[in-house]
């Protein structure tokens, strides 16, 4: 191969493929060059003027290199792999680093495999992740574990890439025993270790990164950030459906730090990825608040390579590989063809692969083993009127709590009229039957129940609903199908329903059909009072986060991320609370 590449580029031989006339985005020195870019056998030749056996015309058009998305949950596109990649790859991303985190907690170790042998048929590089924290958390029900004996005999595989976001930054920084076994682990194998370390500052920051973790997606204020940076971490920028910081982070970024900058989804559904796009997305967006577009495409190109190790990645220039994107314009980013190693696998927005012949092992079905539920099971018994509840911020996925106050009738508490839900959390792994219970206020719903089975990150049931009989026949909804998204309407007595049979997280159906299905429920959902602010489902799913400050509910109970501790539904009236009356609503 090196001899073809070097005749190929010596101009003894012609290049398999020609881009003539490119005007190309050169993330090595910041400029726009011009010249013919050669490929020959996956990887580019050399840029100045060739000729090939097959030859296409970009001067109208910007070649950049494919973007790498730096950290992303495939289960959170409720696609399979087959189908994410074929909304993905047309917008012109062509490497993720994929953390299989949420199939993991369901599924263990085989639902890991699953995403991996899944994604080798198309023609999108997945660099899997080992995921570190399974479950995220000690204090809280998943359907597999995935210790540190564990990852010591699974890093090594030849489908495993590096160690996922490291969201237990307590056991980092306190030195847990287990937690050094997996960091060791990835460290004796040169894997990288990705960060997950929302507000860790300081002298627990150092702590965090000797652990050997080099990024961090979860900045908050910009004087973390830049402490990140300076201690010579890599910041991804995010862009995701519930979880979005692209914008405000990118104001940190200057000419010396630009090139510790990446940039990521996260999270991001089927709708966002069908009707606003992936990467794509993110730079349009970056550039429209005024960014420099040059800086945007190699932050989520070359940046993101270098980040994680990978070579000739990121670039266009001579040994390079030719994942490339031809788009319109460094402004609005649509993506004309789309190269994988030099192969079009994509045109005018369009997928030139086919995905019908989906990977599917009865090891990550059939996931949702709940037990029977009544309505008496969504009593919340109190001995007095005030409770701590939730609280939430549309687009953010860190949460409030404030006392309120509320209608204790019958031994049990009466929402109806108010801006305050119930909020559950149903253990679905067929483990120990617990529910959670909490009160969130402001989410909007009204009239019924509504849940899913993607709740971050042991997946099982979480639930919102102001009446008890609907959020039974929610949960048993969700027990039939096999996983997945419901609304019960109380007035209409109707159940509304999308299945995601793989893990409860995802569909084995083709992209365009679960994007309509799963827009008509979102919709439904609105149109029972969510605050269009919300993402309807997938803020829900977020509520359970127990890595994400500042309280969140766990099948086990409200818990106070900050203390990493469990707190009491029931509170106080007192001079040290403040007393929030919720709000009547019509």
């Amino acid at each position: 191969m090196i001899e073809k590449l070097i005749n190929v580029a010596a101009k003894r031989e012609k290049a398999e493929l020609v881009l003539k006339n490119a005007r190309y985005v050169n993330v090595f020195n910041g400029k726009i060059e011009s010249g013919d870019i050669a490929i020959h056998m996956g990887k580019i030749a050399g840029i100045g003027s060739y000729s090939g056996v097959e030859e296409i015309d970009v001067a109208n058009f910007t070649v950049v290199p494919g973007y790498i998305d730096g950290h992303v949950h495939i289960e959170s596109s409720q696609l399979s792999p087959e189908e994410y990649a074929s909304l993905i790859v047309p917008r012109g991303t062509t490497t993720i680093v994929a953390d299989p985190h949420e199939i993991g907690n369901v599924c263990g170790m085989p639902g890991i495999e699953y995403i991996a042998k899944a994604s080798e048929n198309v023609p999108l590089d997945v660099k899997i992740m080992l995921p570190s924290c399974v479950p995220a958390t000690p204090f809280e029900t998943s359907g597999a574990v995935i210790d540190g004996a564990e990852i010591e005999r699974n890093i090594d595989s030849g489908y495993i890439y590096g160690l996922a976001e490291f969201m237990n930054y307590p056991g980092v920084i306190g030195a847990d025993p287990d937690v050094i076994k997996k960091l060791e682990a990835a460290q004796k194998s040169r894997k990288v270790i990705d960060g997950h370390a929302p507000t860790v500052v300081g002298d627990e920051l150092n702590a965090y990164i000797c652990g050997g973790i080099s990024t961090d997606h979860e900045c908050v204020e910009n004087s973390e950030l830049e402490e990140k940076l300076a201690k010579g971490m890599y910041v991804h920028l995010r862009h995701g459906s519930s979880t979005r910081n692209l914008v405000s982070n990118s104001k940190s970024v200057t000419a010396s730090n630009m090139r510790r900058f990446i940039i990521c989804a996260d999270d991001r559904h089927a709708a966002d990825l069908k009707e606003k796009g992936d990467m794509d997305d993110a730079l349009r967006t970056l550039v429209r608040s005024g960014f420099n577009p040059i800086w945007a495409v190699t932050i989520a190109t070359l940046n993101t390579a270098e980040a994680y190790g990978m070579k000739w990645k990121g670039g266009i220039a001579p040994n390079w590989t030719a994942d490339l994107v031809v788009v319109d314009d460094l402004e609005n980013f649509n993506a004309k063809y789309v190269f994988k190693d030099g192969k079009m696998v994509a045109k005018d927005g369009k997928p030139l692969f086919d995905t019908s012949k989906r990977y599917l092992p009865e090891d990550v079905l059939n996931t949702v083993h709940v037990r029977d539920v009544r309505p008496d099971d969504f009593k919340y018994e109190i001995n007095g009127n005030f409770v701590n509840a939730m609280t939430i911020k549309p687009g953010n996925i860190v949460t409030g709590s404030e006392v309120v106050r509320v209608k204790n009738i019958g031994g049990d508490i009466d929402v109806s009229g108010t801006d305050l839900l119930k909020l559950v959390v149903v253990e679905r792994h067929g483990v120990n039957g617990n529910i959670g219970k909490g009160i969130l206020k402001g989410y909007g719903f009204r009239g019924g129940a509504m849940g899913i089975t993607i709740a971050h990150d042991s997946h099982n049931i979480i639930l919102l609903g102001d009446d008890n009989a609907s959020m039974a026949r929610a949960v048993e909804e969700l027990k039939t199908i096999g996983g997945g998204m419901v609304i019960v309407d109380s007035a209409e007595n109707r159940t509304y329903s999308l299945p995601l049979d793989i893990g409860g997280l995802m569909s084995s159906k083709a992209a365009e059909s679960l994007q309509r299905e799963s827009k008509a429920l979102i919709e439904r959902a609105y149109s029972m009072g969510v605050d269009r602010e919300q993402e309807a489902f997938m803020s829900l799913a977020f509520l359970s986060l127990s890595v994400i400050p500042k309280v969140k509910i766990l099948d086990t109970g409200l818990f106070d991320v900050d203390k990493f501790a469990f707190m009491p539904l029931e509170a106080e009236e007192g001079p040290k609370n403040k007393v929030v009356v919720n709000v009547k609503v019509k």
